[in-house]
């Protein structure tokens, strides 16, 4: 059996990306490691990512680790790129991130993590790449490279410190340790900690929320959000970004107006 994007089911297969009805569910499927990302990993969610930004029938993407136990505890330290040398593996960063995510500004459809065990190191640089994040009570977040002396540079510092305040951000940083979900729930990292068993309704009542609204907003709103995070709010609010000009523009814009006057559910065209 084989998925959307070429993704074959076989023992050896690093990602699963399946999508139906405008979802695109991603998961990380190395559970004997943590869903630790290996090269050969890294480069098949890149291809995914890409494949899911050419793919305009996916209007959510919901990101998870294979099993109970992690999401993902970043890079895999048994591989071979783990022999480099900090600097090396510096010059030769993913400009989109750890995951070819954690850094990504051209995916413009909403991205939700389900967070269902450990997000470690670059794993928690991926869901700082997310848009919502959900986790289970028994989930850790922490970027654990200094531990290791290694340094979160895949977007681990430079989003974390962005997100919240400085004394939160510096208390996850200098100490390189592991947090309860709760925890980052409070600090407002996290949108909704639910017992695990309940995890896959929280999600599919979030997907549910992003699948009622027009798809050429959400893809105008993060659009705007990712691409003019370094200009005042006057200027972003101006911007002339493609997919802003196409919702305005869009039959999604006319079947809003038009549901909500004969008081039914819109049905979104996508474009």
């Amino acid at each position: 059996m084989s998925d959307l994007y070429g993704y074959s089911h076989t023992p050896h297969s690093r990602v699963r990306c399946e999508v139906a009805d405008h979802v695109a569910r991603v998961t990380i499927d190395r559970p004997s490691v943590l869903n630790a990302v290996d090269p050969a990993t890294a480069q098949r969610l890149n291809e995914i990512w890409a494949s899911i930004e050419a793919d305009p029938e996916v209007r959510v993407v919901v990101l998870t680790g294979a099993g109970e136990k992690a999401f993902c505890v970043g890079a895999d330290m048994s591989a071979s790129a783990i022999e480099k040398t900090g600097l090396e593996y510096w010059s030769e960063l993913d400009p989109n991130g750890f995951g070819g995510l954690s850094l990504r500004d051209t995916l413009d459809v909403p991205v939700i993590a389900r967070v269902n065990g450990y997000a470690l190191g670059g794993g928690m640089e991926m869901v700082l790449g997310c848009d919502i994040v959900l986790a289970a009570e028994h989930a850790r977040f922490g970027l654990t490279e200094p531990r290791v002396g290694r340094l979160p540079l895949d977007g681990g510092i430079a989003r974390l410190v962005r997100r919240v305040p400085h004394t939160q951000a510096m208390g996850l940083l200098l100490t390189g340790r592991r947090a309860p979900a709760a925890e980052l729930y409070r600090m407002g990292l996290v949108n909704e900690v639910v017992p695990a068993a309940e995890l896959d309704a929280c999600v599919d009542r979030w997907v549910a929320d992003v699948l009622a609204c027009a798809p050429t907003s959400l893809r105008a709103i993060k659009q705007l959000v990712q691409r003019t995070g370094g200009m005042s709010p006057k200027d972003a609010q101006s911007s002339r970004l493609p997919a802003v000009m196409a919702a305005l523009n869009s039959e999604d814009a006319v079947e809003g107006v038009r549901a909500f006057q004969e008081k039914r559910a819109p049905v979104w065209p996508g474009r």
